[in-house]
């Protein structure tokens, strides 16, 4: 295995590494750790010295967990997490249909709670196994780029001293930096929107209420025109009794904090004439919310008596909601929160990033080793900014009008909500879907969907597709009659083209003890479908290719399964 350091040298401008990650977020730390699992070389950098201890995003959603998966540490966070089976609603005291989180029988994973400083510690843990350390208390102070790679300037903390500066060539950078990005505004990039003119505060605490466990708690109380004028949210978390409580700042603090913010700055100004010009996430200046706040809070809102205890950490916070008009220039890229800030409602943000990461990971990789498309990495900024689009403006209108105000159907909510929906259809990398199509099964830019019942030889219990795909890149599924339905053929051309990139799979329909149980050779195992579930699921009455990307959306579904036809869609995605 290279390690990063041993590339830092080369000869004469020339790029010698291959990505430069700005931000040790969870972000960043995906971008690094999947960019690493396919072998780029990597540099992640992040200006704080070490990991902050507060639990900010704590909702993870099953579509993250199921990146996890595929990547392959999915254990380590169902561990260390726990479920969130719903919400518990009341309004003025009464209590209304609690929201029950239920979602399909195929779907894997269910709705959980991490803080985020674990699910920092697990995808550090993760990229360590590579030999990729976060290097802390360095920031970026500038970068210029050229048509060959990026040249970047990183100032390091030093104990007792001036900052050590650094130059950095690489191919591409990546900034993961947050909502006050240093990599975007360096780009120039438009971050148009606004701010909600209230402010919030966070505290994570312990109660002691009988409120059934793994439901968060939405409470709200009407003021004389109807309309909610107070709220309390809590999301449970690890541990016995203990919730992330977030809440409207009552006036009597939100007066106390604008009086401290002028008095610190000294020139009478306002609040907001002295902030940054977005005012988004934790504010620590100001009066820092105390238990004694929150407990006043759940005096007022709490469905039942409760006392808090055990105050971890509290912070008051902004909320904006902006989107970037690009996801990149050139050969540098923003995603997360560089890229999109919303309203926590849903838990949308840091699962949002995530994807983000673990799109453009994929074709980066492929981009430093001179082996991608010409319209791969542009495709990181068509699929994934209307994704990002969608989720400022959901997330815009269920803060102001409730999630019960959104005209979806509650099913189909939840499956958006849990980011299952999310799809590339449009995408220029994407194959076009056949004519012929009748809509049954997923289509081109669709989610790959899982399943289980799959056997082969060797096991002697079912195994899910999921199983099939863990800690894979390209995977070419082929499902037919039999294996002389030109299956290793179709295989052989589509490791040829990709340069040995897509790997394929055999799913024969049938049974243990069919014909056809061989293992299928070296270059493509065979599996059963021995319940019919994965033919259901994918609607492959006939023999059938699917292309599953490494970011597990097909990227091509092809009946007949023509080498002509795969060889198109391979000429998109791959420098043939």
């Amino acid at each position: 295995m290279r390690n990063d350091r041993d590339t830092l040298r080369g000869t004469s401008g020339r790029p010698v590494l291959d990505v430069l990650i700005v931000g040790a977020g969870p972000v960043g730390l995906t971008a690094a750790a999947e960019l690493r699992r396919h072998g780029t070389t990597v540099r992640i950098v992040d200006r704080l010295p070490a990991r902050l201890p507060f639990a900010k995003a704590v909702g993870i959603q099953p579509r993250t967990l199921e990146i996890w998966d595929r990547m392959g540490f999915v254990r380590a966070a169902l561990e260390a997490a726990v479920p969130l089976r719903g919400q518990l609603v009341y309004v003025d005291g009464v209590e209304r249909p609690r929201l029950e989180l239920t979602l399909p029988d195929d779907v894997p994973y269910r709705f959980a709670a991490l803080p985020q400083y674990e699910t920092e510690r697990i995808l550090e843990e993760f990229l360590a196994r590579f030999g990729t350390r976060i290097e802390r208390g360095t920031e970026l102070v500038g970068f210029e780029q050229d048509e060959d790679g990026v040249t970047a300037r990183l100032a390091r903390a030093v104990e007792g001293g001036p900052p050590a500066e650094e130059e950095v060539r690489c191919r591409y950078l990546v900034g993961c930096d947050g909502a006050h990005s240093a990599v975007r505004k360096g780009l120039g990039l438009g971050f148009e929107g606004g701010a909600f003119p209230e402010e919030f505060m966070l505290g994570d605490v312990e109660v002691d209420w009988d409120l059934p466990p793994g439901y968060g708690v939405r409470s709200t109380h009407r003021g004389a025109a109807g309309h909610p004028d107070e709220a309390l949210v809590g999301i449970p978390l690890p541990g016995r009794g203990r919730y992330r409580m977030s809440m409207t700042v009552p006036p009597e603090l939100t007066a106390a904090r604008r009086a401290e913010l002028t008095a610190a700055d000294g020139t009478g100004a306002t609040v907001e004439a002295v902030a940054d010009e977005v005012t988004h996430g934790l504010d620590s200046g100001g009066h820092t919310p105390s238990l004694s706040d929150i407990q006043a809070v759940l005096d007022r809102l709490s469905p039942r008596p409760v006392t808090a205890s055990a105050l971890r950490w509290s912070s008051v916070f902004r909320i904006s909601h902006r989107l970037v008009d690009r996801y990149g220039v050139g050969r540098v890229f923003v995603a997360g929160d560089a890229a999109h800030i919303h309203p926590p409602t849903g838990a949308q943000g840091m699962n949002t990033g995530i994807q983000d990461a673990y799109n453009l990971a994929w074709k980066l990789s492929l981009a430093a080793a001179g082996s991608a498309g010409p319209d791969l990495l542009a495709s990181y900024d068509a699929e994934r900014r209307p994704v990002g689009a969608e989720v400022v403006g959901r997330t815009v209108r269920h803060a102001k009008e409730g999630v019960q105000a959104d005209p979806e159907a509650p099913a189909t909510l939840l499956l958006r909500e849990a980011q299952l929906l999310v799809g590339y259809r449009d995408s220029p990398v994407v194959a076009a879907p056949d004519p012929a199509d009748d809509g049954a099964g997923p289509r081109p830019g669709d989610r790959a969907p899982d399943c289980t019942g799959l056997t082969e030889p060797l096991a002697s219990y079912p195994l899910r597709l999921y199983d099939v795909l863990r800690d894979r890149g390209h995977v070419l599924l082929l499902y037919g009659a039999a294996e002389s339905d030109g299956l290793a053929e179709l295989a052989e051309r589509a490791a040829e083209l990709s340069g040995g990139a897509v790997r394929a799979c055999a799913v024969l329909p049938g049974g243990p003890g069919a014909a056809g149980d061989g293992r299928g050779g070296p270059a493509m195992p065979v599996y059963r479908d021995a319940d019919g579930q994965f033919a259901r699921q994918y609607a492959a009455g006939t023999p059938t290719a699917f292309l599953v990307r490494p970011d597990g959306y097909l990227g091509a579904r092809l009946r007949p399964p023509a080498a002509a036809s795969l060889e198109a869609y391979l000429r998109g995605v791959f420098r043939i």
